[in-house]
């Protein structure tokens, strides 16, 4: 039996057979009259309504021969997207309770559990089921969460450390803004992280335990890595060992193959990218560039190539101390722009055409060279110059004498970054290359980091930039509907995790955590008074 309600802003109604929406998302009508009926045929859950019926079709809106206000439309489209959502996530909701509890039975089979210990396992998961209906029913907002401190700023927002106010847990909250992500193109871009970060449920991906948004912002709420990631770890060290490049690489090889045996291309691989868990250990983070919507990664943002003039940078061979000095000044600042740097990413990518996930294998390459020399290969003063090195990779790519690498290093660097065709591009032959001899794949996660991370608790952000004045203030929030244009775009963004509320970094007493974080306070004031007075000394003695 189908429903009609009247809509409020217009004579018109809105006719939904909800079964008929999630066979055939498409089939949402509006009619002049609310006399619609359910067709008798053999299909079951089609509609049918009279002749002054206009179909809502995607790929055919004709409404627009009725007299509607643009408002109306909107409202339409929110209302057909939304339900469509709806009934997409009742499937894959069910599939996922089935799943969970498949792996809860296998789990309790291979212990060799009694059927009373079984029993109380299946009411314990019942119960924390339960617990999750409920959690998904509650909406969060930034209410929900204290927030500790900026551990990072980019192009179109930024990274707090929070804590939520309910259990105590410690997150990290990526905001974006949603004005931004509009005029800015970027709507596929982070639609497309959202939605890889739900689907991704594996060691080598950061884990995202919520999404939600407002009428000014969109929130990521993923597990805090208190490692930092690669680039920092680059900029102080300036290179690595052939060890920890081993190391390394051998992780990022894994963190890379488990994205695309999910059927995705990161096409965006690169130091900044790889964060560092509380053991020194990689994780794989933003992945909106599958949409490909960056301006580095667009063709015409390099039209005027046959303008650009060379710098000493792209006149070749230049002293790799210098180069390095370079590179390491204007990394950070290149991090956070909106354009980026060009420097990871594979020919085949520019050109548009025909790439498949080895990308992801050259931009692997680039990093291997950076870690043992200090900058990579292709780094000009330019992202145009960096584009024309790339592309004409053959005469750009070499290894400079002053930086002495070994063979298999620079030969495993040559398999990866070079044409399409000839590249590694699976991960059984680059796990049999030579350079990762001795490398115990099955147990590389298990076993102790190359370079140790110090963190001394939870929230402790030294492993990343300080941004001592920003503030710390939620943004006033207007009406969540003012706005339907920016809303029909994330639609459907919200998301809560499974075991989001059994994270286990969490800080019991939110005093304690204050009381420590005064003490740290009164510490840097401290040293940096005896700083101070120990410059003050030499300075006297020097005087005299």
């Amino acid at each position: 039996m189908s429903t009609a309600s009247s809509h409020p802003y217009s004579s018109l109604s809105l006719t939904i057979n909800p079964l008929a929406t999630m066979m055939k998302p498409d089939i949402i009508s509006m009619s002049t009259n609310s006399q619609v009926t359910n067709g008798g045929g053999s299909g079951g859950g089609d509609l049918t309504s009279s002749s002054s019926t206009t179909s809502l079709n995607r790929t055919n809106p004709s409404v627009t021969s009725l007299n509607v206000s643009s408002h109306t439309l909107d409202k339409v489209k929110v209302a057909k997207v939304t339900l469509e959502y709806y009934y997409d996530n009742l499937i894959v909701q069910y599939r996922e309770r089935q799943n969970r509890y498949k792996i809860l039975e296998s789990m309790m089979e291979s212990e060799g559990l009694t059927e009373e210990q079984k029993q109380i396992k299946r009411t314990q998961h019942a119960l924390k089921e339960s617990e999750f209906l409920r959690l998904k029913r509650a909406r969060l907002t930034v209410d929900d969460f204290l927030p500790l401190k900026i551990i990072g700023k980019g192009a179109f927002g930024e990274v707090r450390l929070v804590q939520k106010q309910d259990n105590g847990y410690i997150y990290a909250m990526k905001i974006l803004h949603k004005a931004d992500m509009l005029q800015k193109d970027q709507v596929a871009h982070v639609r497309a992280e959202r939605d890889i970060l739900v689907k991704a449920d594996n060691p080598w991906v950061v884990k995202m335990f919520y999404s939600f948004q407002d009428s000014v912002n969109l929130y990521l709420v993923m597990e805090f890595l208190p490692g930092g990631d690669m680039m920092t770890l680059l900029m102080k060290r300036d290179t690595l060992t052939e060890s920890q490049t081993q190391f390394y690489i051998a992780e990022t090889v894994l963190a890379i193959d488990s994205i695309h045996k999910m059927g995705f291309i990161h096409r965006d691989i690169k130091p900044d990218n790889l964060l560092l868990d509380a053991k020194g250990h990689i994780k794989l983070s933003d992945f909106g560039l599958c949409t490909g919507l960056k301006k580095a990664h667009r063709t015409d943002f390099y039209k005027d190539l046959s303008q650009a003039k060379p710098s000493d940078f792209s006149s070749g061979r230049t002293d790799s101390r210098r180069r390095a000095e370079g590179w390491n000044k204007k990394r950070r600042r290149l991090a956070y722009s909106t354009v980026g740097t060009p420097d990871y990413i594979a020919p085949e990518v520019f050109q548009h055409h025909g790439y498949t996930n080895s990308c992801d294998w050259w931009s692997l390459g680039v990093i291997m060279y950076e870690m043992l020399i200090g900058y990579p290969p292709f780094c000009s003063a330019t992202p145009q110059e960096t584009y024309r090195k790339i592309m004409s990779w053959k005469e750009a790519l070499f290894f400079p004498h002053e930086m002495p690498i070994s063979t298999h290093s620079r030969n495993l660097i040559q398999s990866l970054c070079c044409g399409a065709e000839t590249r590694l591009s699976s991960i059984e032959d680059i796990q049999k290359h030579q350079f990762f001899h001795g490398v115990d794949w099955e147990h590389i996660r298990e076993r102790p980091a190359a370079i140790p991370v110090n963190i001394r608790s939870i929230d402790d952000t030294s492993n990343f930039d300080e941004f001592p004045n920003a503030d710390l203030s939620w943004p006033n929030v207007t009406d969540p509907m003012k706005s339907y244009q920016k809303n029909l775009a994330f639609i459907n963004y919200t998301y809560k995790a499974f075991d989001g509320w059994t994270n286990n970094d969490r800080i019991l007493d939110r005093q304690l955590y204050q009381q420590q974080q005064f003490q740290r306070h009164q510490a840097a004031l401290s040293s940096r008074s005896m700083v101070s007075d120990l410059t003050r000394l030499k300075n006297n003695k020097s005087s005299t």
